[in-house]
């Protein structure tokens, strides 16, 4: 999210928004604030040099029509912290859609280090004119840290959302992460952080289903893993991910990018053996909120008719690793 003051900001909106922290007292606001405070040191200043834009062709040998993705969000969606454009969530993103599509792939990147829900109407705006197949979405860690109400946040998204389904545009939604597997934050600025990212991430899945999209759990996709591993995944500033953990954030929303592009089996059906099936809509975001790398496809809902009452919940299995490439900007999308 690109700020250095992002773990006093949670603790700030932790007071402003509630979440029973008045019950608690100020003893335990005062424990959040000296908390954050560590945080912030540990986490550091921030990068001057923006990302690498991972914006132009992918796959330029293979045939055309070319298939247009824009990706739009926050520093998650642009891949802050990584030198590399290959090791960016965009060229992963573009080179996994080309290999398994075979096609010429053309991504756009309008994702902007900072972002909150509230600025993504220009993003949106700024996505149009390529006229893109699939619109891939990653934004909401910075509504939080900023106390910014879930209920608030989808007053933003939802018009995003209509605008770029009148469009004719498929959308797939990374919901907002999971905020208490950042490690510089402790207890119990973490667990509030924790319970504030999944409220905004079950509003935020609710709101894509109904507008007919998909919406898929970043969760805590950067959690156990990056528990497990956090040398690896976590990038200098132990904030955000690093190259490897991009790799796994791109890896959950390929497969729900490929369905969004019709890439996938006609008869791919939700399997109950992987805790897969049709659920109300409330319940279901709930459930995906817990648990990274859950899809809930609104598109589906639409065809069977339930009104958004009820959604397909899956776990679709990530494909194998493909070496990303940069990308050929020489050529404008056509």
């Amino acid at each position: 999210m690109g700020k250095v003051d992002t773990a006093r900001r949670i603790a700030s909106a932790a007071a402003v928004s509630g979440g029973g922290l008045s019950a608690l007292g100020l003893g335990v606001y005062g424990l959040m604030r000296a908390e954050a405070m560590l945080a912030r040191k540990a986490i550091g200043d921030p990068l001057e040099d923006p990302p690498p834009n991972s914006s132009g062709w992918y796959g330029r040998r293979r045939p055309g029509p070319a298939i247009k993705v824009a990706l739009l969000g926050d520093s998650g969606a642009a891949g802050y912290g990584v030198d590399r454009v290959e090791d960016t969530p965009g060229a992963h993103l573009g080179t996994g859609i080309s290999t398994y599509a075979d096609r010429r792939v053309y991504l756009g990147s309008f994702a902007v280090v900072g972002a909150q829900t509230s600025d993504l109407m220009d993003q949106v705006e700024r996505a149009l004119p390529i006229e893109p197949d699939v619109v891939v979405i990653s934004i909401g860690g910075n509504d939080v840290t900023h106390g910014v109400t879930p209920a608030r946040s989808v007053e933003h998204l939802e018009p995003c959302l209509g605008r770029l389904r009148a469009a004719g545009i498929q959308i797939v939604f990374g919901t907002c992460p999971d905020l208490g597997t950042v490690r510089p934050i402790n207890p119990p600025l973490r667990q509030w952080a924790r319970v504030m990212s999944r409220r905004l991430a079950a509003a935020q899945a609710v709101a894509v289903v109904q507008a007919n999209g998909r919406s898929v759990s970043l969760g805590s996709i950067l959690g156990p893993e990056f528990d497990a591993r956090p040398l690896d995944l976590f990038g200098p500033d132990q904030f955000h991910p690093s190259a490897e953990g991009y790799e796994h954030l791109a890896a959950v929303l390929l497969p729900s990018t490929l369905a969004a592009l019709g890439l996938t089996p006609v008869d791919d059906a939700p399997v109950a053996g992987r805790g897969e099936g049709v659920l109300l809509l409330s319940r279901a975001a709930t459930e995906a909120a817990r648990t990274p790398g859950t899809e809930l496809d609104g598109t589906a809902s639409a065809r069977r008719g339930v009104r958004g009452k009820l959604v397909e919940l899956r776990h679709r299995r990530r494909q194998p690793h493909i070496e990303s490439e940069s990308p050929d900007s020489e050529l404008e999308p056509a």
